[in-house]
Order: C-alpha cells, then structure tokens, then sequence
C-alpha cells in the first residue's frame, strides 16, 4: 500500500479511493473564467484541479481562484522555483514540478523549505519530454530513465525534508508508460499519479488512456488519475469516471448494458440505450439497467439486471432480474420503460 498524503484536504493514497484529476484551459490570471470552468469540472465529478502558473501574475491569481474553488487547486509549474513559491504562499494545495526544468539543487531546496513550511505536497511530474540528460544517455528514452529521473528528484526533496510526494512518469506511448509504471511501482510506496501524456483527441485519447490506466488500476497502482484530451476538460472526467466504473472502483453508479444491435433488432434500441446512459450518467445510486435489442437472448442475457427492456416484432417486453413485467406496444416502448426506471431511481 502506498503512503498517504493530503491535498486540499482530499487524501490520496493509503487506501484511500483513487481521485480525479484535469487541469484548466483558461488562463490563471483570468479568475472568472478559470473558476467557471473549475465549477463545471466539480459538477462533472472532478476531485483536483490543476492550474497553469505562467508567470508571476498566474502565480498570485492563485490566491482569487484558491478562495473560489469547490476543488483543492494544484499550481503547475515549469522553469520557475520563485513561481513555485509565490503559488504556495498564495494558497496552492499542492505544486507539480517537472524533473531537470525548475533548475539545480538550489532551486528545488528554495521549493522544498516553502512546501515544508506551508505542509504543502509537490508532485515530482517525470514525463519523457523532460528526462534528464544524464538519464538519457545511460537509459536512452525508456522506462528505466523515466522511473530514475523522478526517484532521483524525488530523493532531492526529501534531502531537504520534504515527505509528501506524488509521482507520475507519464509518456505519450501506452505501453512505455504502463512498464514506467510497474517498475516504479515495485520501487516506491510514494502515492502515484496515472495517466497518459499527450493522449491525443478525444476519440483516440479515450482509447489509449482506457488501456493504459486500465491496466494499471486492475494491476493495483494509481491513487490519482487523469485522463488527457484534446478537448474540454470535462470530457477528461467523464472519461475518467467511465474508466474507474470498468474497472470496479467506483461502485455508486447505474450501470448501463446493452447489445451492439444486428439484424434481429426490429426497433431503436441504440437510441434509448444513449437516452438511457444520459440520464443516469451522475446518480450515485447501484443499479443495474439494461437496453437490449431483441427477446432472442435480452432477458436471460441480464438476467442480473434490476430492470431492463428487450425488442421484438411490434412490441418489446420490460422486464426485472430475468422476469418479463409485461409486454407494451413499440411505439410506447420508450416512453413506460423510461417511467418505469424513474420509479427505481427514485426508490430508496
């Protein structure tokens, strides 16, 4: 089990569920539409926000965005320790820092005595856009290099006695990342950070971040993810909630199933199933509801469904635990099914 530390308030490893992250796309100067778009990320089930810290007008923005903020906010930084420490003295739950890009020892002891000072945690963020050269040459660009740089800067913090930590040793490739991963696992106990850097847009960055942070929850690492997209942040939490639920790790939720449809399936079921996932997306309730195509196999097929409906010939038959409940004509199919599931929504 890996350490626990506190960001916000919000814990993060030791057991604790594993929590999810995006970051803004709006300028950190600009508080109003950063703290629009932190509210819409909360809304969607978002758990840390991370902010870009630019300069120095980023960096004291922090302050406005951290007093508005429903979320513990994290200051990303790049180049900078004074923009480290102006972000955490304006409030900031948590830095994130790249390896070989804040500057030498003396800079990253300038970070660790402001983070000690203020019981603030870093994330030491390796990815393999910022592999220290001494790290390339010996390893070339591969896992090995990414899990030495970050342990390395790593043991730079807790030189100057910083313990709260979080890794992350992300890589735009899934399978370096996922090997990245497993060997950091079996050499830390630090909290890690999961995801896959620069995944793409949203189609393709879904699939590789499904794979990739996939097997890796199923392997047991991660306390923190994100899912990065080409697009509106809250896509990454949808997305991301999606890939805990798949991975059984989030249990508090109306599963939806059903078939990919074929030639036997004589009625819209695809739309009502979209319908169907739409409206049940955020309800934090444990129910399993099933939309299949025709009665050759629906019901026995979700037999383990608390409520489900199946097509046929003109009429479709509603049906719980594997049991029809009665048969409606097909053109009111949609209209007593999604009645019938607003009543067990609404059931205690």
């Amino acid at each position: 089990m890996t350490r626990k530390i506190s960001v916000g308030g919000v814990e993060l490893g030791g057991g604790a569920p594993v929590r999810i992250q995006s970051m803004t796309t709006t300028p950190t100067s600009d508080t109003e539409k950063t703290l629009a778009q932190i509210r819409r990320l909360a809304d969607a089930g978002c758990e840390i926000v991370r902010v870009a810290v630019r300069d120095e007008e980023d960096a004291r923005a922090v302050r406005a965005v951290k007093d508005g903020s429903p979320l513990p906010v994290v200051a990303d930084i790049h180049f900078s320790a004074k923009l480290a420490v102006i972000a955490v003295e304006n409030g900031a739950d948590k830095v994130r820092i790249n390896p070989g890009n804040v500057g030498g020892e003396a800079q990253v002891k300038l970070v660790a005595d402001c983070v000690k000072a203020h019981g603030v945690p870093v994330r030491v963020g390796s990815n393999t856009g910022s592999i220290e050269k001494s790290f390339l040459e010996k390893y070339g660009r591969s896992a090995e290099a990414l899990v030495e740089s970050a342990l390395a800067n790593a043991a730079l913090l807790e030189k100057y006695g910083v313990q709260d930590i979080c890794i992350s040793v992300k890589a735009s490739s899934v399978p370096l990342t996922v090997q990245a991963y497993r060997l950091l696992a079996a050499r830390t106990d630090y909290p890690l950070h999961v995801g896959v850097t620069e995944a793409g847009t949203k189609e393709s960055g879904v699939v590789k971040s499904s794979v990739g942070i996939g097997a890796l929850l199923l392997d047991g690492i991660g306390d923190t993810l994100r899912v990065s997209l080409t697009d509106d942040p809250v896509e990454e939490i949808y997305a991301a909630k999606r890939i805990l639920r798949a991975c059984g790790l989030e249990k508090d939720f109306v599963e939806v199933i059903s078939c990919p449809t074929c030639g036997s399936c004589e009625w819209n079921s695809m739309r009502l199933a979209q319908e169907v996932e739409r409206r049940t997306f955020g309800c934090k309730k444990r129910l399993k509801v099933a939309v299949m195509g025709c009665v050759v196999n629906g019901p026995g097929e979700a037999k383990d469904c608390d409520i489900g409906i199946a097509g046929g010939k003109g009429a479709c038959a509603l049906f719980a635990r594997g049991e029809v409940l009665r048969t409606v004509p097909a053109e009111r199919a949609e209209e007593e099914f999604l009645a019938e599931l607003d009543k067990r929504l609404k059931e205690d």
